[in-house]
C-alpha cells in the first residue's frame, strides 16, 4: 500500500520508470539466438560419419570396426552398433560413404563426476579422429526423422542446385573451404557427386557381329561373371537361401583380367572380352540427387557452441561474399534450419492472430478501446521479465519458447483485467455517491478509490501468480527425455508473470488514475 501511494502521487515519472524499465527489459534480445527447437537428449547418440567415395566394402568393414573400438573405450558407453550400408529399400538411400553407429550410454548415476553430454561428445571427437572421415554426433530419433524429410543429417545443410554434377562439386569443394573459417563449425564435407570410379564395358557392335553375338549375349557374360547367377535354392527349415555362382575373385579384380573373360560363340569359337569390346575405368557420380528437376549435391555442417539461426547468418554472409556462383546455379540452406525458417513463417500469422483474439474478447467485455489499450500495455512489460530470464538460463528463440509467449499473452493479460475490473467498481461507487451528494468528484476522491480499488487486488494478484510460478518452477528445472522443450515453454511464463504482477501493480493504477482524471475534467464541463 505504501508504495501504491507513492506511485500514485507521481503518476507521470512512474510511467516513465516503467517504459525505462521496458527499454531494458528488450537489451538482452539481440544477445539470444534462434533454433527450430532445443536439443533434446534421447538417452543415446549416434555417430554418422562420411567418407568420401570410392570406399570399399573391405575398407568399410575395418573402419567401422576401428572407430567401434575407440568408442566403446569411453566409460560412460554400455554398448556400440555400427552399420554401413543400406537395406533393399528406397526409403533409406545410404551409400557406403555413411556410417550409422549407435551408442547406448550408461545410465546417468553410472557417468564419472561433472560429465555431461556435451563434455562426453566432445571427448568422442577428439578420441575419434581418422584420417579421411568427418565425424557428425547426433540424437538417433531426430536424425532419422530429419533425414527422411530433408536428406540433412547434421543441424545445417547447404544444397547445391545445377546442370553438371562437376560444376556442383567445385562449389561443395568451395563450401567447405568458406565454412571451416565460420566460428562454431565442427565439421564441413561436401559430397563428391562426381567422384564415382566406374569399370566399363564399351561392346562393339560390328566385332560383335562378326561372331554371331548379340549385345545380350555379351551382357549376359559380363553379368555372369562379375555379379554371379542364382541356380538355385537351399532348403534349411523355414528358411530359403539362393545359390548364386560367379567367376572366381582372380578372373574379375582388374579390367585386364576382365578383359580375359571367355566368350562362346554360337559357332563354338572360344574368344575373349577383349576381342569384342573395350574394357577400362571411367569417372562418373557415385550417386544422383535430384530436387525440383535439378541436379543436387549436399553439404553438411556440424556446429557446436552457437545457435542455428546465428550460425546460418554468418555463413550466408561469409558464402555470399566469398563464393562465386555460376549462372545456372543455386545454394539453398537445408536441415534443421529448414524447419526454423518455416516455423517462423507460421508463428508470424499464428502471434498476431492469437493477439486479435485477446484483444476482441476484451472489447467484447470492457466496450472501451482505452481500458483495452490499458490492458494490452501489460504484455511488453511481462515479455521483460521473460526475456531476461531466457537470457539468464541460456535459452534460444524457438518454436517452444513461442509458444510459452502465447501462453504468455493470456494470463499476462487475465492479471490486467483483474486488476481493472477492481478499478472500474471502484470509480462506478466513488461516482454514484457524487450523484447521491449532489457533488462534483475531485481529484482527491479519484485518488483515494485508486488507491482503494488497487489495494483489495494485491491480495489476489500474488496468490494467482505464484501459484502459476511454484507450478511451472518444476517443469523450468525439471530433467529428463524431453525437459528441454518442457523448460522453454514454462521460461517464458515464469519470467513474464515475476515482471507482468509487479509492474501491473506499480504501472497499470498511474495509467488508470491519469486516465480517469482527464475524464473528471469532461464531467464538470457538462456539470
Amino acid at each position: 500500500m505504501p508504495a501504491l501511494r507513492t506511485v500514485l502521487k507521481f503518476p507521470k515519472m512512474t510511467i516513465l520508470a516503467g517504459i525505462g524499465v521496458l527499454i531494458i527489459g528488450v537489451w538482452p534480445l539481440d544477445k539470444i539466438g534462434s533454433e527450430f527447437i532445443p536439443p533434446l537428449d534421447e538417452g543415446d547418440l549416434m555417430y554418422m560419419p562420411t567418407t568420401y567415395p570410392g570406399i570399399s566394402i573391405g575398407e568399410a568393414r575395418k573402419l567401422i570396426q576401428t572407430t567401434d573400438k575407440l568408442i566403446y573405450t569411453v566409460p560412460e558407453v554400455k554398448s556400440v552398433f555400427g552399420k554401413v550400408g543400406r537395406s533393399d529399400t528406397a526409403t533409406d538411400p545410404a551409400p557406403l560413404t555413411m556410417i550409422e553407429t549407435f551408442i547406448q550410454l550408461k545410465p546417468h548415476e553410472e557417468w564419472r563426476e561433472g560429465m555431461t553430454l556435451e563434455k562426453l561428445t566432445k571427448e568422442l571427437d577428439a578420441l575419434v579422429k581418422l584420417p579421411g572421415i568427418t565425424n557428425a554426433w547426433v540424437m538417433p530419433i531426430k536424425t532419422r526423422i530429419d533425414m527422411l524429410a530433408t536428406g540433412i543429417k547434421t543441424p545445417v545443410g547447404i544444397k547445391v542446385a545445377g546442370p553438371d554434377l562437376k560444376v556442383i562439386e567445385g562449389i561443395g569443394k568451395r563450401l567447405e573451404e568458406i565454412l571451416e573459417k565460420v566460428p562454431g563449425t565442427t565439421s564441413v564435407y561436401s559430397e563428391r557427386v562426381a567422384g564415382g570410379r566406374y569399370v566399363k564395358v564399351n561392346i562393339n557392335r560390328e566385332k560383335a557381329a562378326r561372331y554371331g553375338l548379340n549385345i545380350d549375349d555379351i551382357q549376359q557374360v559380363v553379368a555372369t561373371a562379375i555379379g554371379g547367377m542364382n541356380v538355385t535354392q537351399t532348403v534349411e527349415g523355414l528358411e530359403r537361401y539362393p545359390v548364386n555362382i560367379r567367376y572366381p575373385q582372380d578372373y574379375r579384380s582388374s579390367p585386364e583380367k576382365l578383359s580375359l573373360l571367355p566368350i562362346v560363340t554360337p559357332a563354338g569359337q572360344r574368344i575373349a572380352l577383349a576381342d569384342v569390346a573395350d574394357v577400362f575405368v571411367e569417372d562418373g557420380p557415385p550417386a544422383i540427387k535430384s530436387e525440383n528437376a535439378r541436379l543436387n549435391g549436399w553439404t553438411f555442417v556440424d556446429i557446436e557452441g552457437i545457435d542455428i539461426g546465428t550460425y546460418v547468418v554468418a555463413a550466408q554472409k561469409a558464402v555470399k561474399e566469398q563464393l562465386d556462383l555460376p549462372s545456372g546455379y543455386s545454394v539453398g540452406w537445408s536441415g534443421q534450419y529448414e524447419y526454423m525458417v518455416r516455423a517462423k513463417e507460421k508463428l508470424a500469422v499464428v502471434v498476431p492472430i492469437a493477439l486479435v483474439i485477446i484483444i476482441l474478447l476484451l472489447f467484447i467485455n470492457f466496450r472501451n478501446f482505452a481500458e483495452v489499450a490499458i490492458i494490452m500495455g501489460t504484455l511488453p512489460l511481462a515479455m521483460a521479465g521473460s526475456i531476461w530470464l531466457m537470457y539468464l538460463q541460456g535459452f534460444n528463440f524457438s518454436v517452444a519458447v513461442g509458444v510459452g509467449f502465447i501462453a504468455l499473452a493470456g494470463v499476462a493479460v487475465e492479471i490486467g483485467v483483474i486488476m481493472l475490473v477492481y478499478l472500474d467498481q471502484a470509480y462506478d461507487e466513488m461516482i454514484d455517491d457524487t450523484k447521491k451528494k449532489g457533488t462534483l468528484p475531485d481529484n482527491d476522491s479519484l485518488l483515494k478509490v485508486v488507491l482503494h480499488g488497487a489495494g483489495l487486488r494485491v491480495r489476489p494478484l500474488m496468490m494467482a501468480a505464484s501459484a502459476i510460478i511454484v507450478g511451472l518452477l518444476p517443469i523450468l528445472y525439471g530433467t529428463g527425455t524431453g525437459s528441454e522443450v518442457m523448460s522453454r515453454i514454462a521460461a517464458p511464463m515464469v519470467g513474464g508473470m515475476v515482471s507482468a504482477v509487479l509492474l501491473t501493480l506499480l504501472i497499470l493504477p498511474p495509467v488508470y488514475y491519469l486516465w480517469r482524471k482527464a475524464g473528471l475534467k469532461k464531467i464538470k464541463l457538462d456539470a
